[in-house]
């Protein structure tokens, strides 16, 4: 292969990961856009959620999805529950439809904060105000092995 044809093959790959970079950045706007905008009692909570889940890996990027912040790596895992207007809750996922292979997902969770919906859907709930805060720590280690298991 030529140089030349080499350069050429590789313009698509380099295409394409200029456009992830690019979606990743639009993806983020519209996330800071719906943070701006949205009017919630625990705004300032699911802030600090938000910055912990970025925070726990630089594969994860963040977008509206389901009228609300989600984050993913390859999919979505995890969306927050903007209905709970007490406490933070997290809905992790493996995407939008519960997968059928039988995978049945495990999390460490001495805090008492996940409740299974399936083998592979779970809710989070962190509490508000200082209770959110003092689950923090727990609440990082549980978004690493979620995104572990994907």
């Amino acid at each position: 292969m030529t140089v030349k044809a080499a350069k050429k093959a590789a313009e698509p790959a380099a295409k394409k990961k200029a456009k992830a970079k690019t979606d990743k950045k639009s993806q983020a706007d519209d996330v800071g856009a719906f943070m701006k905008a949205l009017d919630h009692p625990l705004k300032k909570e699911i802030e600090t959620v938000r910055k912990a889940i970025l925070g726990v890996g630089p594969k994860i990027a963040q977008g509206v999805k389901w009228n609300s912040v989600s984050f993913r790596v390859d999919d979505y895992f995890a969306t927050v529950n903007l209905r709970s207007l007490d406490a933070v809750q997290l809905v992790f996922h493996r995407g939008a439809k519960v997968k059928k292979d039988g995978r049945k997902l495990k999390l460490d969770d001495p805090n008492g904060l996940v409740k299974w919906l399936s083998d592979d859907r779970c809710l989070v709930t962190l509490g508000a105000g200082k209770a959110a805060k003092d689950n923090m720590p727990a609440f990082r280690k549980i978004v690493a092995a979620w995104v572990a298991q994907l």
